[in-house]
Formats: C-alpha cells, structure tokens, sequence
C-alpha cells in the first residue's frame, strides 16, 4: 500500500491495531491476494465478505459504505457490551482510494468467532433434517434472547448468523445487524414481523438446500422446518414473560416456573409477586437477565468459559463427582477445583498436542463423556474415565476436523462438522 494511500485511511476502533495498515486496502476487497487470507467456510452475504489472517488472529472483512459500517460497528459493540451472542466489531476503515486513484467502498472488521460455522456448512454433506431443526432452534433462542434485550432484527435468517456446535446441540450468533434497531422495548407487531419474516428466509434458505441435493427433504418437510421457528421462538417466549397465576396453597409452583426458566438456560433476576386483594391468589412476573445460567455457574466454579449445554454437562459431572467422593457438604468451589485438576485437566492432557486444534476444551470433554456412555452399555458395565479417553483419542479424535481457525487451507480442503456424529 503505497504511502499517500496509507494517509488517506480513516480507522475507527475501540483500541489500537496499527497491523491493519499492513493489508493492501489500495485493492478492492475481491482482488486482495491469496497469502493475506483465511480459508474458512464463508456464508452467503449482499456484500463482499472475505477472512483474513493478522497476526495470531483472523478478522472477517466486509466491503460497504461508509454510513452503513459505521452503524452497524456502533450497534455490534453495543450488542456486545449488553452481552448479546454476536460477533465482535474491530474497526471500521473508510477513506479507501484505489491505485487508480478511485474511491472504495468501507470496510467493517469483525473478530473471526472461533469454532463457528455459517449453516450452509453444515449442509455441505448429506445430513437428517434433524440437523436443519438444531439450526432453527437454536436461531430461535437466539431470536428471543434480541429481544428480550429491546433488539429489532429486521433481516433475521439463517446466513445472517453464525453456529457453535453445543453438546449435540447448536448456539447461534448474530453475525449481521446492518439492519438491527434497539429500543427499549419491543411491541407484539415488531417481534411478530421479525418471527414471520424467520419463517419465510427460513423456508428459502432449506430449499435452496434442498434443490443443491445436500438437504434430503421434501417440501412438506421444508415448511414444517420453517414454521418450527415460530412455535419454538413462542414457547420459549412464554415461559421466559407471561404472568403466571397460583393459588395459596401452590406456592410449590412458583420454584418450578424457576426451574423450567433455568432449564431453558436463563435465570430470573426478580420475581413480582402480588396477592390478590382477596388473598387467595399469587402472580408471579419474572424478571429476565442474560441466557447463560449453567454457564455462569461453571464459569464461577472453575472459570471455565463454555456453551451453555456444554457447561450443563460438566455441571452434571462435577456433581457426579462430588457425590462419589462424598463432599456433599463441602465448600463447592474447593470441590470444582479439585475437579478441575482430578478430571478435567486429565482429559486434555492426554490429547496429544498435534490434535489439540481440533476440538475445543469444553465440547472434547463432552464427547469424552458421550464415548465413555456409549463404551459402558455396549460393555453392560461402566468404563473408566481413563479407559475412555484413550479410545476416543484413539478410535475417534483422528477423524475429526481440525474446527481452530485453520490457515493457508483450500475451502473445499475443510472437512465439514457433522453434529450427527453421535
């Protein structure tokens, strides 16, 4: 990038990266040579959209216009600062000009999200329609947690997120918000268009699918895929909003509605409770924070930082553990340290660390655990822990993708993540 250009560049971000001036934004975005980029999975997008490597890192780069960057750099870091699974905004470059001397288009700058995959790349293979269903109910989760936050979508489709596979399960993450709005509440007829609008791009995107051959699936099958967004955005809706009503001798009630609020993944951050002027009923409102409730917890025991089924199930272990070593009564974060070093730590020790790449920490340990499941009933007995992990490390982890951000492979070299696998 020739000096003059170099000057002309005007960087918005929220911190330093003086390695931006490295890449050649002299070029259209669609001409930048192959060694400044990242071979990863891209998904379809209106703009120019391509992965790049700097330094230890990779940034997703998007061609737009200047205003259009801007807004959605501003509304990426307040979705993120509000704790909203979404990508996270780097900067912002406008003042481009080509080394014909003609003006370029912006550029918005993204962190890459590690282990995440657009859903066309978990079609890349013949997978069940039940994959397709993970998807949508994880854009559903999604959907409900924006806005639940007061966040108006208004593009809300598979492309325009991105997916973690989540102990057999998927989590989504707004990856577009170009046309996002956040206000501080949301009306029915607001939610209710970005519902429907789901519904409809849903049903496109699985025929595109469908016509492609990698989505076995008729159209029956299709449309009962797209409307699933609608019936599971409301269930979950429901129980995260309406008032409930019990009475006096029901209280009982009121821990369950808790417990089905933490078993959907959020906590309730004030419950409203309000008797009746005749004294014989009780409402109860909960107060919605941020999803996360297995994940905060594990996140304070052990500081381990994972999805929110994949923390349910270490949770489930550590409290396994804690029961055979009878500690029931003792203090629960002495008990998840020493869980951390006993059991958890082992496990990743003992994969060698040519393959560490290929499955993260929290997800390996819980595929550890399903091929330890699948071991002690095809042997009628329980199969240690140790015995376990050598067989996946042996049987099973070779034939993985490598799911780290891989760099300076062919696209069509990476294997896809088939979620079907157990």
């Amino acid at each position: 990038m020739s000096t003059s250009t170099a000057a002309s560049l005007q960087i918005t971000a929220a911190r330093p990266y003086p390695e931006l001036l490295d890449l050649p934004w002299d070029v259209p975005l669609e001409e930048w040579p192959e060694h400044h980029l990242a071979a990863l999975p891209r998904g379809i997008s209106r703009h120019i959209v391509r992965f790049v490597k700097l330094g230890n890192r990779v940034l997703a780069v998007k061609e737009t216009n200047a205003p259009i960057a801007h807004r959605e750099y501003r509304m990426l870091r307040l979705l993120n600062r509000l704790e909203v699974p979404s990508v996270a905004p780097v900067a912002v470059i406008t003042g481009r000009v080509g080394r014909d001397g003609e003006p370029l288009n912006a550029v918005l700058i993204t962190r890459h999200l590690q282990y995440s995959l657009p859903y066309r790349a978990l079609y890349s293979q013949m997978l069940r329609p039940d994959t397709a269903k993970r998807a949508v109910d994880a854009l559903a989760v999604l959907l409900v947690k924006l806005h639940l936050t007061g966040f108006y979508w208004g593009d809300v489709s598979l492309s325009n997120a991105l997916f973690r596979r989540d102990a057999g399960a998927f989590a989504a993450y707004l990856v577009d918000a170009e046309t996002g709005e956040l206000y501080d509440e949301l009306s029915t007829g607001q939610r209710g268009y970005d519902v429907d609008l789901a519904r409809t791009n849903i049903a496109g995107e699985l025929m595109d699918v469908v016509a492609s051959e990698a989505l076995d699936a008729d159209m029956d099958e299709v449309l009962a895929i797209a409307d699933r967004i609608v019936s599971r955005y409301h269930a979950l809706w429901a129980e995260l909003t309406e008032p409930e009503s019990f009475e006096r001798g029901d209280r009982w009630r009121v821990e369950a509605r808790i417990r089905r609020l933490n078993d959907l993944g959020f906590d309730v951050g004030e419950l409203a409770i309000t008797t009746d002027i005749d004294g014989t009923t009780v409402r109860i409102e909960p107060k919605v924070v941020d999803a996360g409730h297995h994940s905060r917890r594990l996140l304070r025991l052990t500081g381990l930082d994972a999805e929110e089924n994949q923390a349910r199930r270490l949770l489930n272990d550590l409290d396994s553990y804690t029961a055979a070593n009878g500690r029931q009564g003792e203090d629960e974060e002495i008990v998840a340290h020493d869980w951390v070093a006993d059991v958890f730590e082992p496990v990743q020790r003992a994969v060698p660390r040519e393959m560490r790449g290929k499955v993260e920490a929290a997800e390996l340990f819980h595929e550890v655990l399903e091929h330890r499941w699948y071991l002690s009933e095809r042997a009628s007995h329980d199969v240690g822990l140790e015995e376990a992990v050598n067989s996946y490390v042996v049987g099973v982890l070779p034939n993985k993708p490598d799911e780290r951000a891989v760099l300076g492979v062919g696209t069509r070299e990476i294997p896809v993540v088939d979620p079907d696998m157990y």
